[in-house]
């Protein structure tokens, strides 16, 4: 059986006189793996907390406003397999309902998502293809050099396939751009990126992909030269999640939070320079607690590369994968080590304990769930809490101010510990409630009559 190779640039320029002449034997070779993607998004009609509510439904109810909309979303997408493996932007096809893909020659097919994630704006499609198609090789991203080449191809604002020029200019942005990525790690180019190129190609003078553009830095909605791509070294952690038939992208736990150190906190912490993360906080759970790590430690290096925010280092354990141990540098007191740490998806442990009010109870259709590390990253909850968040309001709930997200911390001067507390507080015959919250950093009390 004939395999089929990615697809590699014939005649690349090799010199600054050939490349003066023409980018085009490089472009020939990489645009028939570059798609355009069409995807049909059904959106639900937003209600507000009275059209929820059993008594004012009726005098909100809009039989037109009520149905639900199609909405169309238009992208770009990248082929990494013959069998069809393409990879694009989550904001692109994740809530889509009908995909279609579209080659450079404009074979057209249909595709599904098989993986999905809307914190790092990645998505996994399947092109539903009886025949080999034309695809791109992934670069490793810790050789990716600031100053290099390199070409953004994508669908900008719908006109068709369209390639522009630019070089590396940035390593390591995290948080740049404004865009979904919880990862917040960025390939920086100057490359001109507009509105459709999401989910293209970055691509080096090997055609080789370096990266999957995803968001610009502009005031005017254009392109001001600073666009951000996706490394491709996250993208193949997709792709090996996705054909080991995983439906959601599973990333490492750290149970760690800390902050950047700057040029003042350096020299008590025994640094020569700023640089890395001072330790904070450490969940019991933690599996750099397993290794060793305590508060007021400084991590450095992650696999051997420099980390420098939290959200470079939570890059650098999802490249890693799940599964996998990594030696993560440290320094206590001034004094450099190294320690082993196993890389584990956040434990589902001590059991959520998921409850839902039923019509009976004052607040019907509140959720809630007993708070262990799997909820805390699911939750994006501050790593030292603890007890009970709500996960969904329901329509009375709502109406008195709670939201998903909040801890739930006490209810008529009763500590709320376990889920079973809130279905007993909120079950009984008491109408008046006194609850105290945790939201975000902010703690307050919602008093209230039912």
């Amino acid at each position: 059986m004939l395999m089929a190779s990615p697809l590699t640039a014939q005649q690349v320029p090799s010199s600054a006189a050939q490349m003066s002449l023409s980018f085009v034997p490089l472009v020939k070779t990489a645009t028939p793996a570059v798609v355009n993607i069409y995807a049909k998004i059904m959106s639900e009609p937003q209600r507000t907390p009275l059209q929820s509510d059993p008594f004012f439904e009726r005098f909100f109810r809009d039989p037109f406003s009520e149905k639900p909309r199609v909405q169309n979303s238009l992208g770009s997408g990248v082929i990494l397999s013959d069998d069809g493996i393409v990879v694009s932007n989550y904001h692109v096809v994740g809530m889509a309902t009908e995909i279609r893909v579209v080659l450079n020659d404009r074979r057209e097919y249909s595709a599904r998502v098989l993986l999905g994630d809307r914190d790092a704006d990645l998505a996994i499609l399947q092109i539903e293809a009886d025949e080999a198609l034309p695809f791109l090789a992934l670069r490793d991203s810790a050789t990716v050099e600031v100053g290099e080449l390199a070409l953004a191809i994508g669908n900008p604002f719908g006109v068709g396939q369209t390639v522009s020029s630019g070089i590396i200019s940035g390593l390591a942005r995290s948080g740049a751009g404004g865009g979904n990525s919880g990862f917040g790690y960025f390939i920086q180019t100057d490359a001109p990126i507009n509105p459709g190129n999401s989910g293209g190609a970055l691509i080096d003078m090997q055609g080789r992909l370096v990266g999957i553009n995803t968001s610009i830095l502009t005031r005017s909605g254009g392109s001001n030269g600073i666009g951000f791509a996706i490394p491709a070294d996250l993208v193949a952690t997709f792709v090996a999640q996705a054909r080991a038939g995983e439906t959601s992208f599973s990333r490492p736990w750290a149970g760690v939070s800390g902050q950047p150190v700057d040029a003042d906190m350096a020299g008590p912490l025994g640094l020569d320079r700023s640089g890395g993360i001072i330790v904070s906080g450490v969940h019991p759970s933690s599996p750099f607690r397993a290794a060793g790590l305590d508060v007021g430690d400084v991590i450095v290096a992650v696999g051997g590369a420099e980390v420098n925010t939290p959200n470079e280092m939570i890059y650098r354990m999802s490249v890693a994968g799940l599964g996998r141990e990594v030696d993560v540098t440290r320094v206590r007191g001034g004094i450099s080590d190294v320690i082993t740490v196993g890389l584990i998806a956040a434990p589902d442990d001590p059991p959520r304990e998921v409850i839902r009010l039923g019509d009976q109870s004052v607040l019907p259709g509140l959720t809630v769930a007993r708070i262990n590390p799997a909820v805390l990253s699911e939750m994006n909850l501050p790593l030292e809490t603890s007890g009970v968040v709500v996960l969904e309001a329901g329509p009375f709930a709502a109406r008195v101010g709670l939201r998903a997200g909040d801890v739930i911390l006490d209810a008529n001067g009763i500590e709320i510990t376990r889920t079973d507390e809130v279905e007993a507080v909120f079950g009984g015959q008491v109408r008046r409630f006194q609850v105290t919250l945790q939201r975000g950093n902010r703690r307050s009390v919602l008093r209230f009559r039912i």
